[in-house]
């Protein structure tokens, strides 16, 4: 471990379009499920804005028509199709690195993420990345973004103040949870959500690559 003592003792990550390169996956199996139920198929910027959103906020958006009734058959198309893909899903290229120098540096890891407690499991496991975080937090676990929720139960978890914490994520959803939270914010603009979108949102930095993103966390963080 360095000597040097971390500005951001707790950085908090998000999961799908941060870490997990599974956005246009996600996309796809929206728009599938749709059309299994015969609704209005919604664009890729429609469905990319969802991500990161808990299941029923992010249903009503792509689905506005949509009886709250239906929510569990279209739930379940999607899930059918997201998990026939699921496999494929890949870390970004380097991030498995990023995190384990910033375990080195004396940082504390945490998620906080769209997905359900399962889902995240899944894909630590799939990854082989979960000893690599302190804690995680999900979307139905408590309330979702852009809800404070999940980062004042991981601060409180992990001890860490809102000046001590960092999050960092591709969405509008997870500045926003930054900000509601009092705490700074890095966007990333490889995910779900494009550069202009994020920059328009508090943040310290918007980072086009994983690569970047380490320069800025070696430098600031």
């Amino acid at each position: 471990m360095s000597g040097k003592v971390p500005r951001y003792r707790l950085l908090v990550f998000d999961w799908d379009g941060t870490l997990a390169d599974s956005a246009a996956i996600i996309v796809e199996a929206i728009q599938l499920a749709c059309a299994d139920l015969g609704l209005p198929i919604p664009t890729d910027a429609a469905a990319r804005y969802v991500i990161g959103l808990g299941l029923h906020d992010a249903l009503r958006h792509v689905t506005p028509t949509l009886a709250e009734k239906d929510y569990p058959a279209l739930s379940a198309r999607y899930r059918v199709h997201y998990l026939n893909r699921d496999p494929e899903i890949p870390l970004f290229a380097g991030a498995d690195i990023l995190l384990s120098s910033l375990n080195a540096r004396g940082h504390a890891l945490a998620v906080a993420t769209g997905k359900s407690r399962r889902g995240l499991d899944r894909a630590l496991e799939q990854a082989g990345i979960g000893a690599r975080f302190a804690a995680t937090r999900c979307a139905d676990e408590g309330f979702p973004k852009p809800n404070p929720d999940m980062l004042l139960y991981l601060m409180d978890r992990l001890g860490a103040a809102p000046e001590e914490t960092l999050m960092i994520g591709d969405t509008t959803h997870d500045l926003m949870l930054a900000a509601n939270a009092g705490v700074d914010a890095i966007g990333v603009a490889y995910g779900a959500h494009p550069g202009p979108a994020l920059a328009a949102q508090p943040n310290l930095a918007i980072v086009g690559s994983v690569e970047e993103l380490a320069l800025w966390l070696g430098a600031n963080a």
